[in-house]
């Protein structure tokens, strides 16, 4: 008798349980980590069928099962034919220009939950560098300006500005060339502290007006970069798989998080790398409130003019970090090889999803 999906999928729940814990496994434990949505009678009789056929063993009555040798045998061996297929399926999915970006980030996030156990996200890639390109203020009349700013793309944002005493046209003369001066070309990162301290000396008593061009570049690029990112998880189900993060309450948290892409979004592109593009949140350090008791992991990866996308793993505090950030270099790494070299793919922009 072939093993049909379902018992592949069982069989397979049950060997890699079976490594992670070193214990007999159960119908109640698989039924969480498979998305079948069976019964636990319906995996029981599964197994037996398994059993029957010499994949699994059951060590004494009353106890889960464990792989037989033939179990490990088959695991092994379709563990290296998916590798490859994967790897394959990536490659050429890659490699073609026509390819959709939702196709490789799905199946980026799913290589990464299997290879690591743990949950995994990914974020399309938006524009990181979106450039300030031209600012206009206008008289509309004695006590109101507007202001209009201008981003790559030619996205054009529009703002009244009330003021608290009016205003020549000498003086928003002198704020156009002053902003225009310090602010064009710069990215929203290139906006520091400091440069907005020396344009606000130099703007004097018309602090309030540079506050608001400065609140109106940072709405215009923050809207243009949230617009443009999606977000694709993989692997809710392996949370299960820990007991410090398996009880009802706090799984049930942490899968609504997962749902929750809005702040999901927000965690990712506010995400700082160090120089190696990795980084570490442990526990408190998370800026999502039910991922405290987890750590994240997340990487950047590169396409090029300022289109840049977020990649992270979300396990327990215990989780195997060195692993974890191999497998981030190596995918971060291929997506920004490869995507440079087939500037097709990510011209796409994760637009026609």
């Amino acid at each position: 008798m072939e093993l049909d999906a379902r018992k592949r999928t069982i069989l397979d729940a049950i060997i890699r349980t079976y490594l992670s814990t070193g214990e007999p496994v159960g119908s109640r434990t698989i039924s969480k980590y498979t998305d079948l949505n069976l019964s636990s009678a319906t995996i029981r009789n599964e197994m037996s069928d398994l059993e029957e056929m010499g994949y699994i063993l059951q060590p004494h009555t009353s106890a889960g099962r464990i792989p037989s040798d033939k179990g490990y045998r088959f695991y092994v061996d379709n563990l290296v034919s998916e590798k490859t297929q994967q790897v394959t399926t990536l490659n050429s999915l890659m490699i073609a220009k026509t390819s959709r970006m939702e196709e490789i980030l799905k199946l980026v996030v799913r290589m990464l939950a299997n290879n690591t156990q743990y949950t995994t996200m990914i974020s399309s890639p938006s524009y990181k560098g979106n450039k300030v390109k031209f600012i206009q203020l206008s008289k509309l009349n004695p006590r109101q300006l507007l202001n209009v700013v201008v981003i790559d793309g030619n996205i054009v944002k529009n703002h009244i500005i009330d003021l608290n005493e009016e205003i020549d046209e000498e003086t928003v003369l002198k704020l156009n060339l002053l902003l225009n001066t310090r602010l064009n070309g710069l990215t929203l990162a290139d906006i520091n502290l400091g440069l907005i301290s020396n344009i606000k000396e130099e703007a004097g008593i018309h602090t309030e007006i540079v506050n608001e061009v400065l609140d109106t570049i940072a709405e215009v690029i923050r809207a243009e970069t949230d617009e443009d990112m999606k977000i694709y998880t993989s692997g809710a189900t392996n949370i299960f798989r820990y007991p410090e993060l398996a009880d009802g309450e706090r799984a049930a948290q942490l899968i609504s998080a997962l749902e929750e892409k809005d702040s999901l979004a927000g965690f990712l592109d506010d995400a700082n790398t160090d120089e190696t593009g990795i980084q570490v949140y442990i526990g408190e350090e998370s800026p999502v409130e039910t991922m405290k008791d987890c750590s994240v992991v997340t990487a950047t990866y590169d396409l090029g003019d300022g289109l840049q996308g977020t990649i992270g793993i979300i396990g327990p505090k215990r989780m195997d970090y060195e692993r974890v950030m191999d497998n981030l270099k190596t995918v971060r790494a291929t997506l920004n090889d490869v995507f440079k070299k087939n500037p097709g793919i990510a011209d796409e922009k994760g637009r026609d999803e």
